[in-house]
């Protein structure tokens, strides 16, 4: 549900996020930078995040909802079957290589409730028991630290893939602590590389050397809250010792970030990303004689290094002489020339997407890129490898068909790589891949968590009012009457490009499907579907046809007499709580049930409010005047209405989300309280932008959710 850092399909950078906005208007004015005010809101305060005043009203807040949903007579055996399969180890340990021998794996069950990270040989993996060597136990860690850390990863050194720098979050925060770990100890490394907690993007340049962004000055930070100057820090050398090496600006939307790629063969090359705005961006390749500026386009994202080939996805349209490059495309670049002449670079085609398909994914091995992507939300995974002539050759790997195919990791020295299969109705599987020949076997699967059989899955269209084909998924049992009773949930997201496809749930199937509810996943507008041209056709003031077409598919949905408003329920979360916020305004006759999750809900301040001034490329901002009009006509916060017939939502958060931020939901609820208007809201103490820091915690909230749509949905409504 997460909003994301907008280079999703780049395997070289990563980030973490933490709140930037302290605002108690009442009680103590606190400056702060950004979008235009808001004079008429008399819940300013509740922006506030540490706050005795704010901690009372939220205690009272979920001390409210929780006397009425966890005293439902569904609540205890919902709680019950998710924390069983919270707390179950029924499940794929999904690996990640760190050279070809070795896979390593974080895991959480009930005896591992933070979770552990360990490791395991690539043949010992494969079997059905792999006898695991424990690295990290972060429970233990917990306790002897009085902590509440939770696993935010770990990056090794490309040389020994012996030292690896561990990132912790307190309570699931995107801010981490670094610390280095020494993989033959197994312990954290003494006088090691060491950063405190705060916004960190950090990778090793070799063994002995790391690139890092952070803020090194206070105050030195983008205004949304990112790091913009990376230094590169040797062993040994205390970290305000750690030169410069790149700067972005504080203008900039995100951050200023270094990464490392490696063709497996001994050759790295160190890469400065700046992020100007969300999705354009500027590409540095550092040499030996100086940093590169290259002439990639500022919608581009470097996915793989292979022999001398540069791999580079296209968000935009690439014209390169009297030859275009479309969006969407998965292109060579000759990295000695670039280098050399970065004004006229050498560019071969791999990928190239009809006009129903999107570029998903892309892994690298020492010779061949493995690519995953959708044709008509459908998943494929294709091998390619570079020919003597410089084209590329690909071929299809043979996997189960009308399932969603993701690549979980390759060797990048080797031929090896892991894939996932996974679909609605059919337990994820892993599949070893050989690169070589392009044959996967599968090799792990998930047990059944539901009676499956009971239940179809088929893909319809609903039209939007521009007249767009909007596509969508409906998982029902196989008996379904078409006589508008069936309790119906709608999802979707909607936004960033980020591709919404089937997935296998036990917490679905045994808390929703087995009661007789049917599931809907609707692939709308904003989102990356059908390429970069589905998300821009929703962006910035026309997100609107983004909210339409979520509004086709649920009148679609009773047009067929699948359901009614009265069963009808929506969710969503993160920007797809945008959207569950708009369409409760926007449609409050059309629903019955509303899970409004870690949402953004006031577009007039979001830049104000924790990362949310990286957004703008995005949402727009209120500073040009025709963006802020049309926030301000969809913002639910500004939108909402007294007197109006809106159907009880479940607004829910945590105090940890230092992305989105806890604000919009605590304001969205006090707003509805003003006006007499009946809500539920609840507020986690930790989980960051999430459902919990751990499975037990998102045990937890997922209960209330489902308890929340029996109520709503399943039952006359309650009074």
């Amino acid at each position: 549900m997460a909003i994301g850092r907008g280079r999703a399909r780049t395997s070289v950078t990563t980030s973490m996020w933490r709140a930037v906005v302290l605002l108690l208007v009442g009680v103590t004015a606190v400056a702060c930078g950004g979008s235009g005010p808001a004079p008429n809101d008399p819940y300013l305060w509740l922006e506030e995040l540490d706050s005795p005043r704010v901690h009372a009203w939220v205690d009272q807040q979920n001390h409210r909802t929780l006397d009425v949903l966890e005293h439902d007579s569904h609540y205890s055996d919902n709680l019950a079957q998710a924390t069983a399969l919270a707390k179950s180890s029924a499940r794929i340990a999904l690996p990640q290589f760190q050279d070809g021998a070795t896979v390593d794996n974080f895991w959480q069950d009930g005896d591992h409730k933070r979770g552990i990270w360990r490791e395991t040989s690539v043949a010992d993996y494969e079997t059905p028991q792999p006898q695991w060597t424990t690295l990290v136990d972060l429970d233990q860690l917990s306790r002897d630290e009085g902590a509440n850390w939770v696993w935010k990863g770990a990056v090794c050194d490309p040389v020994t893939h012996h030292r690896c720098l561990v990132s912790l979050s307190d309570g699931g925060e995107d801010a981490v602590t670094v610390r280095e770990f020494d993989r033959t100890t197994k312990q954290f490394v003494p006088d090691g590389f060491v950063v405190p907690r705060g916004k960190v993007d950090a990778t090793f340049s070799d063994e002995n050397t790391v690139l890092i962004s952070r803020e090194w000055q206070p105050g030195e930070m983008t205004a949304s809250g990112y790091p913009y100057v990376v230094k590169q820090w040797h062993r040994g050398q205390p970290l305000d010792a750690a030169t410069d090496i790149a700067r972005g600006d504080r203008t900039d939307q995100l951050s200023t970030t270094p990464a490392v790629l490696d063709n497996g063969t001994g050759r790295r090359i160190d890469v400065i990303v700046r992020g100007r705005t969300f999705f354009e961006h500027d590409t540095q390749l550092l040499t030996a004689t100086g940093p590169v500026h290259t002439t990639l386009p500022p919608k581009s994202n470097l996915t793989g290094f292979i022999g001398n080939h540069l791999l580079v996805s296209l968000d935009q349209e690439w014209q390169i002489g009297a030859t275009t490059y479309p969006a969407g495309a998965l292109v060579s670049v000759d990295a000695d020339r670039l280098i050399a002449d970065p004004q006229h670079p050498v560019v071969v085609p791999i990928y190239v997407p009809g006009p129903a398909q999107s570029l998903t994914g892309v892994q690298t091995t020492r010779d061949r890129a493995v690519v995953t992507s959708l044709d008509d939300v459908r998943g494929r995974a294709t091998v390619y490898s570079p020919q003597p002539d410089g084209s590329w050759s690909g071929t299809p790997v043979a996997l189960p068909d009308n399932a969603t195919i993701d690549t979980v990791t390759t060797d990048p020295a080797g031929d090896r790589g892991y894939l996932t299969v996974t679909s609605f109705l059919e337990p994820t599987t892993l599949w070893s891949l050989d690169t070589a020949d392009a044959v996967a076997r599968q090799v792990k699967s998930t047990p059944p968590q539901f009676d499956s059989s009971r239940y179809v899955v088929e893909q319809r269209k609903a039209v939007s009012p521009d007249g767009t084909a909007v596509p969508y998924f409906v998982v029902h049992a196989a008996d379904m009457k078409y006589d508008g009773t069936n309790p119906t949930l709608l999802y979707a997201y909607g936004g960033f490009a980020t591709s919404q496809t089937p997935a296998y749930s036990g917490l679905l199937g045994q808390l929703w499907l087995d009661h007789g509810g049917v599931y809907v996943l609707a692939d709308i507008r904003g989102g990356g579907e059908f390429g970069p041209a589905w998300h821009e056709a929703a962006r910035t003031v026309h997100r609107q046809r983004a909210f339409d077409d979520f509004a086709a598919v649920g009148k679609d949905l009773v047009t067929r007499n699948i359901t009614t408003p009265r069963r009808l329920g929506i969710q969503g979360g993160s920007n797809g709580g945008l959207l569950m916020g708009v369409e409760f305004v926007q449609h409050p006759e059309m629903w019955n049930a509303v899970d409004i999750q870690v949402p953004l809900l006031d577009m007039m301040r979001y830049e104000k409010i924790a990362a949310g001034a990286s957004w703008v490329d995005e949402y727009g901002s209120v500073d040009d005047p025709a963006q802020r009009a049309f926030l301000e006509s969809i913002s639910p916060y500004a939108q909402l209405r007294r007197d109006v017939p809106y159907p009880e939502p479940f607004v829910w958060t945590t105090s940890k989300d230092d992305r989105v931020g806890p604000q919009h939901a605590r304001k969205f609820a006090a707003r509805l309280a003003e006006y007499g208007t009946p809500y539920l809201f609840y507020e986690a103490g930790a989980g960051g932008h999430g459902s919990g820091a751990d499975r037990e915690e998102q045990a937890h909230t997922s209960a209330l959710e489902f308890t929340y749509l029996m109520r709503r949905l399943m039952e006359p409504p309650p009074r």
